[in-house]
């Protein structure tokens, strides 16, 4: 998200370095970033790349996009970016992490924002966008609102239907409910949405899945309409058969998994709220023993197992 976003920013004039690491940093910095897009490829020969905060310094703007499993030690890493009148956008998947950013900034420096993006790193330096292209943030006042409007124009000029909200709350609560719902079935169900959506067994799961993480919302205090499942439902409809979550592609590359943020947030809060949810209370305890990558299959304390 952050190659993809961060590409059409530096296409349309605007300074961008990228703060990556690995091999990706090492292809950023050697041969600059690949980004294919129904909406145009890009191809920039030369980007600002580095793995140190502090060669990039204070910015006005940062994406923040890492994996949830990363906000923490990102949000203390990144300090050297965040000057005076720094914009911190958080980017992420789940519900918490504007709340991390502020307690490690401030809450002067943060916009919450959601995005909708079928995107890829296809290989170091090459992002793939497939599908879908609408970041949401949150409206701001001062600066931070000057920024969010020009990053918000910048976005549409590249063919993006970006927006700003006004009930950023409500709309990454949204995302939410479609993401960790999609995620804890496909990965399940090791499946994209089409054959799970064509299965009436398993489209009726999606649907109850969905209701379970939308009473959840409402528990506490998201006052998500009536309807919301149904019209998720038609969302998860018009998406390329082949479309995956992202924590599927991860599962299938052996990498860490965002699982107890997404279905372990919905189990954690339903449990604190008095809310059953027994589906993605069974999607979380089953798909556990991969949340830190592929499970080994002899451990070091299996003496210890027993009936």
């Amino acid at each position: 998200m952050g190659g993809y976003y961060g590409g059409r920013l530096a296409a349309a004039g605007l300074d961008v370095a990228f703060l990556a690491r690995g091999a990706h940093l090492a292809a950023l910095q050697r041969d600059g970033l690949r980004v294919d897009s129904p909406l145009g490829n890009i191809r920039l020969t030369e980007v600002k790349a580095s793995g140190i905060p502090a060669e990039i310094g204070p910015v006005d703007v940062v994406l923040f996009c890492v994996k949830l499993y990363d906000t923490a030690a990102a949000a203390r890493e990144m300090a050297p970016l965040v000057g005076p009148d720094t914009t911190i956008i958080c980017l992420q998947n789940g519900v918490d992490g504007p709340s991390l950013l502020a307690e490690a900034h401030g809450a002067d420096h943060v916009v919450p924002g959601t995005v909708y993006l079928v995107s890829e790193l296809a290989g170091p330096g090459h992002i793939v966008h497939s599908a879908v292209d609408r970041p949401i943030l949150g409206a701001a006042s001062g600066v931070a609102g000057e920024r969010v409007k020009a990053l918000v124009d910048a976005w549409r000029s590249a063919g993006s239907a970006a927006d700003i909200s006004d009930e950023i709350h409500v709309e990454i609560w949204r995302k939410f409910v479609r993401l960790c719902t999609f995620s804890a079935i496909g990965c399940a169900a090791r499946l994209p949405v089409g054959p799970i959506l064509r299965d009436p067994e398993t489209r009726v799961l999606m649907v109850a899945a969905l209701e379970e993480a939308v009473t959840v919302a409402r528990a506490t205090g998201v006052l998500l309409e009536g309807g919301f499942a149904s019209e998720s439902l038609a969302f998860l409809l018009a998406m390329t058969p082949d479309s995956k979550p992202s924590m599927l592609r991860d599962l299938e590359a052996g990498r860490r998994l965002e699982l107890p943020w997404l279905s372990g947030t919905i189990v954690r809060l339903g449990a604190e709220r008095g809310v059953p949810t027994p589906i993605h209370g069974f999607c979380y305890k089953i798909l556990r023993p991969h949340q830190d990558g592929p499970p080994a299959i002899i451990g070091p304390d299996d003496t210890a197992l027993s009936a």
